[in-house]
């Protein structure tokens, strides 16, 4: 884990799910982990992208795992649904970070901190996703 992204993801899942738990404001959130989780400063500003801009994405992120749930987003266990909204950020927002990247985070991210099996749920909706969303990315990879 010496990534400072992957650093910054780590605490922006513990973050939203603080977020999604409590609905505390995110200011206040983002105090608490920069104070008592020693955010460096290469973690911090895509920490803070991705605490600020998932909630502010949220109904585009929420519609787009929609699409591929077995249940709605509000239902999914909290954890995956901090997982699955971090990565679909990534996938809709951030098209500088590869799709491979993302849903290898986002199982990276199940296997830490989610239910035994959660990688494998979170790897197939995270993988639909970035084929619906990143279609040239994907095909361009396809080809010889």
């Amino acid at each position: 884990m010496s990534n400072a992204r992957t650093r910054a993801r780590r605490s922006a899942v513990q973050a939203i799910y603080q977020w999604q738990l409590t609905g505390f404001d995110l200011s206040e959130i983002e105090r608490q982990f920069v104070e008592e989780h020693g955010l460096g400063k290469g973690e911090l500003p895509y920490f803070n992208e991705l605490l600020h801009g998932v909630p502010k994405q949220l109904d585009r992120i929420d519609g787009a795992l929609a699409e591929f749930t077995d249940r709605p987003v509000a239902q999914l266990d909290p954890v995956e649904r901090a997982i699955l909204r971090i990565g679909t950020y990534e996938l809709l927002f951030r098209p500088d970070v590869p799709y491979r990247v993302v849903v290898n985070e986002g199982i990276n991210l199940a296997k830490d901190f989610g239910a035994t099996q959660s990688h494998r749920y979170i790897n197939g909706i995270l993988d639909r996703v970035a084929r619906r969303h990143r279609t040239t990315e994907i095909s361009d990879r396809s080809r010889p």
